[in-house]
Formats: C-alpha cells, structure tokens, sequence
C-alpha cells in the first residue's frame, strides 16, 4: 500500500520513467510469449524454440538494467532525514523501490498478454486475417502456468535486481575497523604515525598537514540522494589530487580483444556458413561487447583526462573535472549504448532474412534493447545531473555564468562523441567482417 501511494504521488517525470519500465517490461515479455507460442505450433524443432527463448536473454536484460537505473533516480524512495524515526529507515525504502518496481513490470507482463491473447484470437476475432499464427499458436490451448512462468520473470528478476542495487550498505562493512588512539590532550585520531613533542609548532608543518587533507575552501552541500563512490569530494567533484580512476578498463580491452580473436578464429574454421552454425562466432561477438561495455568508465576517466592536459583553462578543467567524478556513473551505460550499438551492426551486416516470419519479432527485440539502453543513459545523466547539484548550486554563489556551465556540459558531450563514436565504429566493423566470414 505504500508503494502505491508512492506511486501515485509522484512527479509527472518520475512517471513517465516508470511507465517506460512499464513499456520495456511489456515488450519483453510478448517476446517470451512468441517463444512460447513457437514452441507450441512447432513441437517437432525444439532446437528452433529453445534457441528463440534463449534470444530473448538481450531484451530481459536491458529492461531490468533500465529498471534499476530508474529506481536510482526515484526521489519518493531516496533516504532522507526525519524517516527512520517513522519506520522508513534504508531497509524499507529499498523494499519500497522493489515493490514499485514490480508493480511497474508486472502492469507491463499483464498488457502483454492481453495483447498476446488478442492477437491469438481468444479475446475477439482474429486479426490481421491470420497473418502472424506461426508465432502464436493460433488454436492450439495455450498453457497458462507456462505463460504465467515466463510472464513472471521480469518482474521477479528487476525487483531482486533493484533490491541487490539499492540494499543498506555500512561504510567498510568488509573490512576490520582501524585502532582509534588518541593525540595530543585527548584528542581522536585514526593516523597511527606518532609526532615528537612540539613537532607541530615548527614551521610549516601545519601547511603540509593541510596540504594532505585537501579540505575545500567552500563545502557544498551533498545533494539527496548522491552516491557515495569513495571518490569525490562533499562538492562531488574529486579534490586535485585524487587519482581514483575506474579498475575495468584494462579487463575490458583484454575481454574485447578476446573476442575480436575468437570471431577471427571462428571465420577461419566455418567459412561459408551462417553464424547461426557457428556458435564460436556469437561467443565471440557477445565477448567483444561485454569489453567494450567494461570499458566505459575507464574511457570515460580517460577523456577527463584528456581534456585537461595542454595548459587547459577554466572550461577544460570544469568539464574534465566533472567527467571524471561521473566515469562510473555515466561511462558504464555509454559503454552498454556503445556495445549494443557494434553488436547490432555486426548482426544486420550478415543478415541474410531467409526467416522471414521472425522479421517483426527481430526488429521488435533490437528497438526494445537499444530503447531500453539509450534510456538507462539518459536516465544516469539525470542521476548526475542530481548528484552535482550541489556543486553547481555554489558555483552559481560564486557568480559562475550560466553559460559557461552550458559550455562545459557540451564539451563534455563533445568529447564523449569523439572518443566513444570512432571506437565504436571501429569495433562494429571489426566484429563484422569475421562474421561475413
């Protein structure tokens, strides 16, 4: 009950998220009804069902990817002051978050069937005179706690999903608790580095204290809802000399090289046939795209990075600043975004349509995973947008024109574009020229 008021007495935008999860989760599950359908109109070639089910992994995965990323965002279940004194501490709230989020994919599971049911014929007369009966089964029963079953896994798996994303998590809930001892006249201190008497009274050693903590001038407020990365400063841009730079990237160029070696290895033993008959060929295509996805946080700190060297002025160093706080946050959809975007490519290079009753169910799984993955981007650039708020907030205090903030998000974007637009090219053209064979 309290997940639906919540739901209801959200934002228009907030509404709108969730009615594309709603949309997404619709989609994918009539996708795992046509496979059921399949395999009931065509008992003789499981291989063909089991392969079409198997196919329709891509989709349930970018909508629970997209679930999560919206339950992110949602500020009716964003901890926040004064709640856990009326019983809504983190817990509850992220048993909230998963509760709306159900309620989300479950709306999108029922308007599925019905849809799936009336185009079977059951509901009313049969449409499109009968035109797309090989994937539905048209009269033959339709099992309803296998369709119940399939119907069932987005649901369940975007609301553990969203729950495991979103749980309660201690500070160094990992690790053992460091000795407290304790300075000079009774003071705590957690270094356990011991000081001379009357070390801190010689001259200039109170600057290089100061000059290792790095505490901001100016501390702005942490928005509601930030993520706590361990990166970044309470202004949410990392200090100057932190250098916390995302661990995936060199996993991901290893995982993508991998598999631009396994395509080339596959071409080279199945030359003239489909990848279809070439199961090493997709394994391949699908590893190159879990390294590209891998590495885009890493390439996101990277174009940081790059935009700061050669003598940059406040523009560069502003833009640079910021796409390196947001590397884990806005680099890991751009990497999927990009990974998707090759993966497709590679596939509609080789394909040769001799199925050609699957055409609208293709084309149905590839708007919806691509749907699905542009909007998780655009929905971490909202998170982003959120967790700087307070850093725009006092850059604003400070007098910073609002056209420079306009200035610098673009080069952001710019910068983005010309990094992650050519690689992506480049490794759709390299995962489709082994699969042309």
């Amino acid at each position: 009950m309290l997940a639906l008021r919540l739901t209801r007495s959200a934002h228009p935008a907030v509404q709108l998220r969730r009615l594309l999860v709603a949309a997404a989760s619709a989609g994918t599950g009539f996708l795992l009804l046509c496979a059921l359908g399949h395999a009931l109109g065509h008992p003789d070639t499981p291989a063909a069902s089991t392969l079409r089910l198997a196919w329709c992994a891509a989709p349930l995965a970018a909508t629970v990817y997209f679930a999560i990323a919206v339950a992110r965002t949602d500020p009716g279940t964003r901890p926040r002051p004064g709640l856990s004194a009326v019983g809504l501490g983190p817990a509850r709230l992220m048993a909230v978050s998963a509760a709306t989020t159900a309620l989300s994919c479950a709306l999108g599971s029922v308007l599925a069937l019905l849809v799936f049911l009336h185009l079977r014929g059951d509901l009313t007369g049969m449409p499109f005179d009968g035109a797309a009966t090989d994937f539905l089964a048209a009269g033959r029963p339709l099992p309803l706690p296998a369709a119940l079953t399939l119907l069932s896994l987005v649901p369940l798996s975007a609301s553990a999903a969203v729950a495991v994303a979103l749980r309660p998590r201690e500070p160094g809930a990992g690790a053992a608790p460091a000795a407290r001892s304790y300075g000079r006249f009774g003071a705590y201190r957690r270094t356990t580095v011991r000081e001379s008497f009357g070390a801190y009274g010689r001259f200039g050693k109170q600057f290089g204290a100061a000059a290792r903590v790095r505490r901001p001038a100016v501390a702005a407020p942490v928005p509601e809802g930030a993520a706590d990365d361990g990166a970044e400063s309470p202004a949410g841009v990392p200090p100057a000399g932190a250098s916390a730079a995302p661990a995936g990237l060199p996993w991901g160029i290893a995982v993508l090289a991998a598999g631009l070696a396994v395509e080339a290895f596959a071409s080279r033993t199945g030359a003239g046939s489909s990848p279809g008959d070439r199961p090493a060929a997709l394994l391949g295509l699908a590893l190159a795209s879990v390294g590209l996805a891998l590495a885009g946080p890493g390439l996101t700190h990277l174009c940081g990075r790059l935009l700061q060297t050669v003598r940059p002025g406040a523009l560069r160093l502003l833009a640079g600043r910021v796409l390196m706080a947001e590397a884990a946050r806005v680099g890991r959809p751009l990497g999927v975004v990009c990974a998707v975007i090759s993966a497709a490519y590679a596939m509609a290079s080789v394909q040769d349509g001799r199925d050609a009753s699957s055409g609208p169910l293709v084309t149905l799984g590839v708007l919806l995973v691509a749907g699905c993955t542009v909007a998780t981007l655009l929905t971490a650039a909202v998170e982003a947008k959120q967790a700087r708020a307070g850093t725009t907030a006092a850059l604003r205090r400070l007098g910073a024109p609002t056209a420079t903030l306009r200035r610098a998000a673009a080069l952001r974007a710019g910068a983005l574009l010309a990094l992650f637009g050519p690689l992506t090219l480049a490794v759709a053209e390299l995962s489709a020229w082994p699969l042309a064979g």
